[in-house]
């Protein structure tokens, strides 16, 4: 055997598993993981403000405490910032490509607004603002953005849908994943 074939058939098949994404995992990165942000520019993110969830104390104990807004939008912020480099990493192909630009479009629309706008939204919650300053602000937000977040997630699912289909796989298209109308 030629001492270069050893070494040819490694490289190759070290290049065949650099994109091990199946269909499912590119339909999970791309679609599903926006999920996580149908709240977005709408009443369920002023819902989440007003009152948000509780975690566990710090000191490992198991007390739970009422989480700061800040800590709200900041973990929306992460989990944002993590799915779309995931997104970014798969690799486009004629197939996939108009579904991952269309979730890429999305993410690079929100994390600004979760960067800039609703973290100073969470800071005049966390800082007891008057409400009519929490109210001006949170408004402005849904009229600057839930009509462009709408359209960029009809998009996703426009690219979606037909990909899922190929590919077989089970969705439930009519859980809304876009904040209802005003």
């Amino acid at each position: 055997m030629n001492k270069h074939v050893l070494p040819l058939i490694t490289l190759s098949c070290l290049v065949a598993s650099c994109d091990p994404a199946t269909p499912n995992d590119y339909f999970g990165r791309a679609v599903l993981n926006l999920n996580m942000f149908h709240d977005f520019a709408g009443a369920r993110m002023d819902g989440e403000l007003k009152q948000p969830s509780m975690r566990l104390a710090d000191g490992g104990g198991k007390e739970v405490v009422q989480m700061t807004r800040k800590e709200v939008v900041d973990d929306k912020v992460e989990f944002a910032e993590a799915s779309y480099e995931k997104v970014r990493k798969l690799k486009e192909t004629e197939e996939t490509r108009e579904m991952l630009q269309a979730s890429k479009a999305v993410y690079e629309y929100i994390l600004p607004v979760y960067r800039n706008e609703y973290r100073e939204l969470a800071k005049l919650y966390d800082n007891k603002a008057p409400q009519t300053e929490i109210d001006v602000l949170s408004g402005n937000i849904r009229q600057k953005y839930a009509d462009g977040f709408r359209t960029r997630m009809d998009a996703v699912v426009t690219a979606a849908k037909p990909y899922a289909e190929r590919h077989g796989l089970k969705v439930q298209w009519d859980v809304r994943t876009s904040p209802p109308p005003r």
